[in-house]
């Protein structure tokens, strides 16, 4: 029996605009990862760059949410993306393991869930998370995050949007049925745009042989 999928998710929380999105995008998000058969994409991040309140934050943060806040700047490194589903939970977990240029990878681990208010919501780790807006633009779906909260035993506390990395956009754009393109950047209403990731990703049939090594 298949999980569940983000685009089951996505689709119950955009109706009919659900719809306007990319065909290959749409077939994507609606695939099931069952339990024990994960979906696997690999690709490059052309870009990580963080500016210096970044840097710090993902210093801070590190022992907390390591990977959500990168401190580094690196350019042309393989990543990998590893969707799953765990026996009788609904949530849609997603891991990323960057292969930084001379360093250890770093993995980091999010969830998908819906809320009680039908809202999608994003947890990086330790109850931190974001409400996620969706959007369709030329085809291509846009996620803007819409305040960061802390999740105390299933009370949602609200952060101040000052006391926060900043605002997450991430567009997801299509290139072609196998691939697609990401871009995120969350930017501080003061202090500008502190983390930057651009990359490339391809469908796969299995994980990478990459060693964990630098």
């Amino acid at each position: 029996m298949n999980g569940p999928s983000e685009g089951e998710l996505f689709k119950k929380v955009m109706g009919d605009t659900w719809l306007n999105l990319h065909p290959d995008i749409r077939r994507r998000f609606e695939k099931n990862p069952a339990s024990g058969q994960p979906l696997y994409y690999r690709g490059e991040l052309s870009e990580l760059s963080s500016s210096r309140l970044g840097k710090l934050l993902g210093w801070i943060t590190r022992p907390f949410i390591n990977g959500a806040l990168i401190p580094h700047d690196d350019y042309n490194f393989p990543v990998d993306i590893e969707v799953y589903s765990r026996p009788g939970c609904p949530h849609i977990f997603k891991q990323r393991t960057y292969r930084l240029h001379g360093r250890k990878p770093i993995r980091f681990t999010s969830y998908m869930a819906e809320s009680e208010k039908g809202e999608v919501l994003e947890y990086v780790g330790m109850g931190l998370g974001m409400k996620l807006v969706l959007d369709i633009r030329e085809g291509n779906l846009y996620f803007t995050s819409d305040g960061y909260f802390i999740d105390l035993f299933g009370w949602r506390m609200p952060l101040h949007h000052l006391l926060t990395p900043g605002k997450t956009y991430l567009c997801h754009r299509n290139d072609n049925p196998q691939q697609f393109n990401i871009r995120i950047e969350i930017r501080h209403a003061l202090f500008g745009t502190t983390f930057t990731q651009v990359g490339v990703f391809r469908e796969a049939a299995a994980p990478d042989t990459h060693k964990d090594t630098p």
